[in-house]
């Protein structure tokens, strides 16, 4: 079936709570993935989580309680945004790109990527060119420029790619941070094409580190984050307030596949940095 230009395309990697059921399964799980065709078990089994792409939103407020421990009235309001978010989001998107894979055959996929060095090479996730049928990649800047993108190598087990663009790209490489420098709690910007909105970019903190995910077959510790993301953020980066990235978003978790609901998640940077270099190193 084909893909939906600038949507995407839900892949169901799985969430894995602490809490699992004997055969394997966490509380959440995606049902389009059971091979027997099951309905999920429980009632938080409607949580499916599924590849992601995109950003969007304002961060609002929740229910204030009161001092006496009694629930208060509910308050939404507008959180600030510390000036060096808006400092880091002018630094990543110019060094952010939409990803256009497949489409010759009826089959394509679209996502995001970014500029990790001066030679252009890019990173993104793997699903995205595994959804375009190993089509031709194209690569659209944030001027609106497009390009052919030479597909340096991949790694489906870590759900990573690496492309390449021409040096007349001229992208801004974005910096990474240092392993093991993420901290819970601390602000981050995902940003990315969400729904083909290039460009886009939310904000959010790091909900969790080490969170154990399932892609496809393989499990992946990775950072959580409720900035929010849908499909077509995939393969976009997540940096810090410094600018850094320290991740790649990956999957989300969503109720009934209805979009975000806070629940994303990224692969860590040291993951990244590690299998970008394996793969730069064997293909230039």
């Amino acid at each position: 079936m084909a893909v939906q230009t600038g949507l995407g395309e839900p892949r169901g990697p799985w969430f894995i709570s602490p809490e699992l059921d004997p055969d394997g399964r966490g509380w959440w799980d995606a049902p389009e993935r059971d091979p027997g065709g099951r309905r999920p078990r429980r009632l938080l089994a409607a949580l499916a989580v599924v590849a992601l792409s995109a950003v969007s939103g304002a961060i609002a407020g929740g229910v204030v309680a009161g001092r006496d421990g009694a629930g208060g009235p509910a308050a939404a309001s507008a959180a600030p945004v510390p000036a060096e978010l808006v400092t880091a989001a002018e630094r990543t998107v110019p060094g952010v790109v939409s990803v256009l894979a497949g489409g010759a055959t009826g089959r394509s996929a679209t996502g995001s990527g970014f500029a990790v060095d001066d030679q252009q090479h890019l990173i993104t996730n793997d699903h995205i060119l595994a959804k375009g049928g190993g089509g031709p990649v194209t690569v659209e800047l944030p001027d609106g420029r497009r390009f052919a993108a030479e597909v340096v190598g991949r790694e489906p087990r870590s759900d990573l790619a690496v492309l390449k663009v021409p040096a007349s790209a001229g992208l801004t490489p974005l910096p990474l941070s240092k392993p093991g420098a993420t901290r819970v709690g601390e602000p981050v910007l995902a940003v990315g094409s969400p729904l083909g909105l290039a460009g886009t970019v939310t904000a959010g903190i790091v909900s969790a580190l080490d969170r154990e995910v399932r892609l496809g077959n393989n499990r992946h510790s990775a950072v959580q984050t409720d900035a929010s993301i849908n499909p077509g953020n995939s393969g976009g980066p997540l940096v810090n307030a410094r600018g850094e990235v320290v991740g790649v978003n990956t999957a989300i978790a969503t109720i009934d596949g209805n979009g975000s609901i806070g629940i994303g998640f990224a692969i860590p940077i040291d993951q990244v940095q590690q299998t970008a270099d394996t793969i730069i190193g064997k293909g230039g």
